[in-house]
């Protein structure tokens, strides 16, 4: 086996730097954007790009990692007219994930207060981190008050060895975490492309489409990307549901690159639907877990986005989902009148059969034919 070689700074928490800043003149809420990646595949890198660009941001860098012990205390830095603050958060188990409103986001909140409002929050998790728990803390419906917001995921991958990383054996019933990394990534960033030859990356490619084929993929070396792909994703909100569109037209049903993969599922079912019908629908398939493939095994959704049609609502519907969480959020799209209304699916995760949960939703949600599918 080859020596992994990494980025001598991968883990050494990046240098902020003096941007010029405006003053808060509103009470917005502020993005989180959580960027995950193995050990060595350039998220440092990619913060350090990001805090070193012009973008006339204040900028807060969360580096979230994992430990050993019951409390743990983790930096939060904040550039600000060229000094730099530091505030230390006490989070039990080095994890960011207890409850929607837990000790981690109340500190944030609290520091927010005491140093004024940041334009936007970077949180790097380990390499080992599942993003998805971690989003938890920060997808938070408005009403709950919270002064943050979940923008979007970035999964960075490492051209040489992301390969190496995805067929990794894990013990019969894990996600193998790069695996689900990219599963949960709203964007993906194929970095050190210049490392591979162009049929190792085409190899590379095939088996991140194969497990995500929603989000949008992009080519990196050095991590240097435009600002504008990695900022103000919207990747949680309404203001995606044009966006979500066109990727839905170029999403499909992936089949397994590797054994025991992640795979990507797309359907769209024709008519208009009750929200406590697609409630059901949702909480059966993520909370009952009583979906099963042809093989009797549980389908496990990492993560769901859909566009629906919800009677007597004028307005296109997003659902999200993330493992178990997921919300239903209205947009400001209207249907067109001259066109069918529909809904329109894509799950990422395992076990999945395409056949069994368009049939499912027909049957049970638009009541259409009657289901032979067994619970």
């Amino acid at each position: 086996m080859a020596d992994v070689i990494f980025d001598e700074d991968e883990e050494e928490c990046p240098k902020l730097v003096p941007i010029e800043i405006y003053p808060n003149t509103g009470s917005a809420r502020i993005p989180v954007t959580i960027i995950t990646g193995y050990l060595g595949a350039g998220k440092t890198t990619l913060l350090n790009y990001i805090l070193t660009e012009q973008h006339n941001k204040r900028i807060a860098v969360i580096l979230n990692e994992f430990g050993e012990g019951s409390a743990l205390e983790k930096s939060l830095a904040v550039s600000q007219a060229g000094e730099l603050y530091e505030e230390w958060l006490e989070l039990r188990n080095g994890c960011l994930c207890c409850s929607v409103k837990d000790n981690g986001l109340k500190a944030i909140e609290n520091l927010m207060q005491k140093k004024g409002k940041f334009d936007y929050i970077l949180l790097e998790t380990t390499g080992l981190a599942d993003p998805g728990a971690v989003s938890t803390m920060f997808w938070v419906d408005a009403e709950l008050g919270s002064d943050v917001y979940l923008d979007g995921i970035i999964s960075v991958i490492d051209a040489k060895y992301g390969m190496q990383h995805l067929t990794e054996e894990k013990p019969e019933g894990l996600v193998n975490e790069a695996a689900r990394q990219i599963a949960l990534g709203d964007l993906i960033i194929i970095n050190k492309t210049d490392l591979v030859q162009h049929e190792e990356l085409v190899n590379l490619k095939t088996a991140v489409r194969s497990i995500n084929g929603l989000a949008k993929l992009i080519e990196t070396q050095r991590s240097r990307v435009e600002l504008a792909e990695v900022l103000d994703l919207h990747a949680f909100d309404g203001q995606t549901s044009e966006k979500l569109q066109e990727r839905f037209c170029l999403a499909q049903t992936t089949e397994p690159h590797l054994d025991k993969s992640i795979v990507t599922v797309t359907f769209e079912v024709s008519g208009t639907i009750l929200e406590e019908d697609l409630n059901l629908y949702i909480q059966n398939l993520l909370w009952e877990k009583q979906l099963k493939n042809n093989s009797g095994n549980t389908m496990e959704i990492i993560r769901l986005k859909g566009i629906v049609s919800i009677k007597e609502k004028p307005h296109q519907m997003i659902v999200q989902g993330v493992h178990e969480l997921y919300e239903i959020e209205e947009t400001f799209i209207n249907w067109s009148s001259e066109s069918e209304r529909i809904n329109r699916f894509v799950f990422i995760g395992r076990n999945l059969d395409k056949e069994i949960l368009e049939e499912v939703f027909a049957t049970t949600v638009l009541k259409q034919g009657v289901s032979n599918v067994e619970f």
